[in-house]
């Protein structure tokens, strides 16, 4: 089986470099974040830029937005994090990571140092970056996640564990718990499940996390790739969890909790198929189908079932960042997504006959 998907439109407004996330919400706009230090909120139908924030000195590396698609939370290279009200424009919640250390002492290394370390992670092959963070003493956020039940949200990184923080405007980013993966590596990426009782977690040496939120424990823990994992996406019914890699690979795991709490069996599926690191995933909202981009220039959509490539899409740069739309696909139809890359373009895609 093979399926056709057709260029909709490209964003009138292009980021001056690279896109790093995009997010189709549920409200049926798009997010992005930049290397240029700037988040854009984007109309779907006509590509055109509805709101968007003053850029930030260093770029925007990670992005997550809440179930109803009124608040963005996003995170800059250098451990900033903030809660953006999409409804008003207004910023109500920053927390510097940087400036926060374990027993309070400010540890914010020099900007040379940051600008290293993306460099290291984004563009060559996956170095102990955890050492490197662990070393100048930082627990610096580098991905985030807005919990889908409100209240909090979680941050990874050079800890590499993953840390609860308070979103409320009040106390934003106070920390509320650690889950504590015991292992010194660097937390690449992390996301919750859309029920909101768990967060995922993967690091630059392959490995993937899944925490328990309510007890703080490792519901389970994969050794699936042989790279660093980039990416992770949830089944909407919260049972299945895929994860791009460097490695060049796609593996779904099930995830499913049994009545006793053992996990699932793990990984059930591989994908292979791109020629370069993967870089980005997502699951359509029926499950029935899966979307990558990679740095091999290529967007893939994958159908779960048959565990094949259906779809391949050839960009002019590395695709960083991948989104499904929400919204469930016409009958017939398998639905579009949204894509960002090197060459600061947000694209949107539809399946053919999709309106």
């Amino acid at each position: 089986m093979s399926l056709a998907f057709l260029h909709a439109h490209d964003g009138a407004e292009p980021h001056t470099d690279a896109v790093w996330g995009v997010c189709w919400t549920n409200a049926d706009t798009v997010l992005s974040i930049s290397a240029d230090g700037t988040i854009k909120q984007w109309d779907s139908i006509s590509g055109q830029v509805s709101r968007s924030r003053p850029p930030h000195t260093l770029g925007i590396v990670s992005l997550s937005v809440d179930p109803s698609g009124k608040q963005a939370l996003y995170n800059t290279l250098e451990g900033l994090t903030c809660l953006w009200d999409l409804e008003d424009g207004e910023v109500k919640g920053s927390f510097e990571s940087y400036a926060r250390a374990a027993g309070g002492e400010s540890t914010e290394p020099c900007t040379c140092i940051y600008l290293y370390l993306v460099y290291a992670s984004l563009t060559a092959p996956a170095i102990n970056l955890a050492h490197i963070l662990e070393t100048l003493g930082a627990h610096i956020a580098w991905s985030v996640s807005l919990n889908p039940r409100g209240g909090t949200y979680a941050s990874t990184g050079g800890s590499g564990n993953v840390t609860i923080h308070s979103a409320e405007t009040p106390t934003f980013g106070e920390r509320r718990a650690t889950l504590t993966s015991g292992r010194s590596k660097f937390g690449m990426f992390c996301k919750h499940s859309p029920d909101g009782s768990r967060v995922a977690m993967s690091t630059d040496a392959g490995q993937i996390f899944v925490f328990d939120i309510a007890s703080s424990s490792i519901q389970a823990a994969y050794s699936s790739h042989a790279m660093a994992v980039r990416s992770l996406a949830w089944s909407a019914d919260s049972n299945l969890l895929l994860s791009a890699s460097e490695d060049k690979r796609l593996i779904l795991h099930d995830v499913r909790a049994s009545p006793s709490g053992k996990a699932g069996s793990g990984a059930v599926a591989t994908f292979s198929g791109h020629s370069s690191w993967v870089l980005s995933t997502d699951i359509s909202p029926d499950g029935r189908l899966a979307v990558s981009g990679s740095a091999d220039k290529t967007t893939k959509v994958w159908d779960i079932g048959a565990r094949a490539a259906v779809s391949t899409v050839q960009d002019q740069g590395e695709v960083w960042s991948v989104s499904w739309r929400p919204k469930p696909p016409a009958h017939g139809t398998a639905g579009a997504y949204v894509t960002g890359g090197e060459d600061g373009l947000v694209r949107w895609w539809r399946s053919a006959g999709a309106g």
